[in-house]
Formats: structure tokens, sequence, C-alpha cells
């Protein structure tokens, strides 16, 4: 066993309450077995409603937030961290916030320079009585993520998505609606301020969904993209330069889709609390560049004990 983080008081937000519950304890479990391995003392905490106190009872000296989605991942969560004056990982308070409203993110990293797609909100319902742009279009929630809630409408579709007027539609009132890009899927893990490789996306069944990233199998990762270097740089540096405009630190991971027969590379969204799971992305591009699981866990505890508690979340 390393002793890297020997003496350390880990505690490790896992669960949840969003639709991104399950993946988040996978996450948290594999995040916490490697701080075990690292030499912390290490606290599970399935994150409810109580979380100030299971917070305030456990009295660790820095926390590991593997949450994802609505809650722990948009800037509620880190902001009762703040309040306890707990060092955490990831993303603080207004970057986390930022990053999960899709709309108002894309607006900052396109004054950035970031290239992003078109579109803009739309009430659900409006979207569900006629098409509000001609397809091929995506619809997606204005806030999640693990693509939960993402519609296709291909060209040639005859009818907009009736799921959004039905009663069991539960992501919010607008939903974003982009032109749909055509070409490869393609994912950027930035760390510390530096994006780390491409890795292009190829699903077993078309779309990247839920299951694709989730499932056993249900996607192929190829590290690094076979990519023109040219696309190459500009993703990278795409990256680099959304994480910067957001305000992000720590590690995050940006999606984008290249056009290869257009030479056209736009970035979808960044993701402030990537997976961490067997089938993750930015674990599969720190060991592609020698960083193990175990050592990227362990980089994350410590960048963030190195900022301090409160104060130290832009």
């Amino acid at each position: 066993m390393s002793g890297r983080l020997s003496g350390q008081h880990v505690a490790v937000l896992m669960g949840g309450l969003s639709s991104e519950r399950e993946v988040s304890l996978v996450s948290g479990r594999a995040c916490a077995d490697a701080l075990e391995r690292s030499g912390a003392r290490v606290t599970r905490i399935d994150a409810g409603r109580d979380l100030a106190q299971a917070l305030t009872q456990a009295r660790p000296d820095v926390v590991f937030n593997a949450l994802h989605g609505e809650w722990g991942e948009d800037g509620c969560v880190q902001g009762v961290l703040e309040t306890l004056d707990l060092p955490y990982t990831h993303c603080g308070v207004l970057a986390s916030a930022l990053a999960m409203d899709k709309a108002k993110a894309k607006a900052v990293m396109a004054a950035a320079g970031v290239t992003v797609p078109g579109g803009g909100l739309f009430n659900r319902f409006e979207a569900a009585r006629e098409h509000v742009m001609a397809p091929p279009y995506v619809v997606k929630p204005n806030a999640e993520g693990s693509s939960v809630g993402v519609i296709l409408v291909f060209e040639g579709a005859n009818s907009p998505p009736q799921e959004l007027a039905s009663p069991a539609w539960t992501f919010g009132e607008e939903v974003m609606i982009e032109p749909y890009v055509a070409g490869k899927e393609l994912a950027v893990a930035v760390m510390d301020g530096r994006a780390l490789a491409v890795t292009e996306i190829l699903p077993r069944a078309g779309f990247y969904d839920y299951e694709a990233k989730y499932a056993e199998g249900g996607s192929r990762h190829v590290v690094p993209a076979p990519l023109p270097e040219a696309a190459t740089r500009r993703a990278l540096a795409m990256a680099e330069l959304a994480h910067a405009a957001l305000g992000c630190r720590g590690v995050t991971r940006s999606d984008l889709r290249y056009d290869d027969v257009n030479d056209l590379l736009v970035l979808l969204e960044v993701n402030t609390q990537p997976g961490m799971t067997p089938t993750s992305l930015v674990p599969e591009q720190a060991a592609h560049l020698g960083v193990g699981f175990d050592d990227l866990v362990c980089w994350m505890v410590e960048d963030a004990y190195g900022r301090g508690g409160a104060g130290g979340g832009a």
C-alpha cells in the first residue's frame, strides 16, 4: 500500500439525489478504494439532505466530491462545503453552477472564442407542438449530464418529440435545442489547466447515450483520437480555453463533435465532475500519459487540500 495520503482523512461524497445517482455510486466507490490504497482514512458518505450534519460529525480534512448531476454538481453542495470551510475537489460554486447551465455556459464560452453549436432555449411544450428548427437537431435538458433526457430528432422526422409534452418529463420546462453536428464524438480532459489528450468515442449502437457511456461494452474509446494534427491541436486548445473561461479548476472533461467532412469542430459542454468509473474517459486519458488511477485520485485530493477551504472556490 502506498502511503502518499497517510494521515489524511478524506470524506468521499457519492450517490446523491440526482438522476445520475447510480453512476455516482460507482465513481465514489472506485475513488474511495483508490484513496484507501494510498493510505488515507476514508469516510464514505451517501449524500442526502443531511449532508452538512454528516460532514460535521465526520470532520474530514478534505472532501472528494464524486457526485454527478443536479445538486451535487451545480454549486449547491459546493456552497455547503464552502460554508463548512472544507477543502473539496473539482470546481467551486460559480464555475459549477455556470457549467451546469448549458445556455449560460455556451454564452460565456462563445464570448471567450470557443466554437459552440447554435440553437437556444425553448419551452418544452412549444418544442413538442412543432419543429423549432429544421431537423436534424438535438434536444437536451438545460441542466442534466450523462446524456440523461437527450433526444435526437433525425432528418425527415415528421413530428417533433412528443415526450417533451408528457407528464413523465422531469427535466425542466425549458430545453436546449441545438443543430445536430455530424461526425466524430470526442472528449478532452483538462487537468490543472492543461489538456491531456483527445479521445474518439465509438458507441456500439449509434448514439453515445447513458447506456453507451456506462454499460460494459457500450462504447469503444480510441486514445489518442485518429485526427489530423491540426484538429487535435484545436480540440486541446478549445478544451483549455473553455475550462478557463468558465473559471474551472482541478479536472474537467469537455465533450466535442468534429465534422471531418467540413473540418468543423464544436465544443458541446464542459463536465466539471467527470465520471471516475471503470469505463470513464478521464482515467483513460491520464493512463495514456502515464498517470495511474490511484495517482490521479490522489492528485485531485492534494490539489483540493492545497487550495484550502472557504474562499478557495471561485
